[in-house]
């Protein structure tokens, strides 16, 4: 099992934008083979940066959807919204 956080900043006012297209996609990312859950996060006193915490099954899973073209136009409509470099990390739960 991995488990993934993502930390984005987006520009201040954008934060709708990005809400739309999370929203737009949430639900077929989660229906992805082997996401077993996704959620997001947003900072309590930053509203321009958001976590998405999600749990996949293997690494080769995960990587299966990074290489998908749903991944790959959600990524272009969100990543045009960012003030700042992503962070990712991939996790294990021992």
């Amino acid at each position: 099992m991995i488990i993934r956080f993502v930390k984005m900043t987006f520009e201040t006012g954008k934060e709708g934008d990005f809400l739309n297209v999370f929203n737009n996609s949430s639900e077929k990312i989660r229906s992805f083979n082997g996401c077993e859950f996704l959620e997001l996060l947003r900072d309590v006193n930053q509203t321009n940066i958001f976590f998405t915490h999600s749990i996949w099954k293997s690494e080769k899973h995960l990587e299966k959807y990074r290489n998908s073209f749903l991944f790959k136009e959600t990524w272009a409509s969100t990543k045009v919204l960012f003030s700042d470099k992503p962070q990712a990390w991939s996790l294990i739960k021992k």
